[in-house]
């Protein structure tokens, strides 16, 4: 394992994810109530900006390798998956919307291994839904992590809204990644 900068942030991104899940479940007075959903939000939204940022820096610096390759991608999933567990046990997101996104995640993760393995992972390569997926999703997170009205703006309903929206995209862009690896298969005979 490469010990370099990018890979440093993906572990720190893993790092986050049991403090952003684990502040809501703290004994009553370790944390005021009214800045667990704060915390929360910080912890989540430094692991999503470390998701880039690695990313940017494997890139730039030339620090790219195949255990980055791989770690990048679980610490995301992870980041994702454990956040919509906790706001489904907090009732801010229905369960329904965690196992389309949950569920989305794994198997795509398993249609990429498998398709690099028949030597057509450019036919499941990041598509802009899959893009757009991910930017909704994450800011539908950040805002029903912070649930609690900000600026006068009524944080969860938005939220609430753009969890569909995300949940909606999630299913187009698992279509689109599947028609997509037929057609490769398909094609290669």
């Amino acid at each position: 394992m490469p010990l370099n900068l990018p890979n440093l942030l993906t572990w720190l991104r893993i790092l986050l994810i049991p403090l952003m899940a684990g502040v809501f479940y703290l004994p009553d007075g370790w944390v005021a109530a009214h800045r667990v959903n704060l915390f929360a939000t910080a912890f989540f939204t430094v692991a999503a900006l470390t998701d880039w940022f690695d990313g940017y820096l494997a890139r730039a610096l030339g620090q790219t390798s195949a255990f980055g390759a791989f770690l990048d991608p679980v610490a995301d999933k992870l980041m994702v998956a454990a956040a919509l567990i906790v706001l489904v046990d907090l009732d801010r997101v229905a369960p329904l919307i965690a196992l389309i996104i949950i569920g989305r995640e794994i198997t795509i993760s398993a249609l990429r291994e498998w398709m690099a393995k028949a030597g057509k992972s450019a036919s499941v390569a990041v598509s802009f839904v899959g893009k757009l997926k991910t930017a909704a999703q994450m800011v539908a997170i950040v805002l029903l992590l912070y649930h609690d009205p900000f600026a006068g703006l009524p944080v969860a309903p938005i939220g609430s809204v753009l969890i569909w929206v995300a949940a909606l995209l999630t299913l187009v862009s698992m279509a689109y990644y599947l028609a997509m690896a037929a057609r490769a298969l398909r094609d290669s005979g």
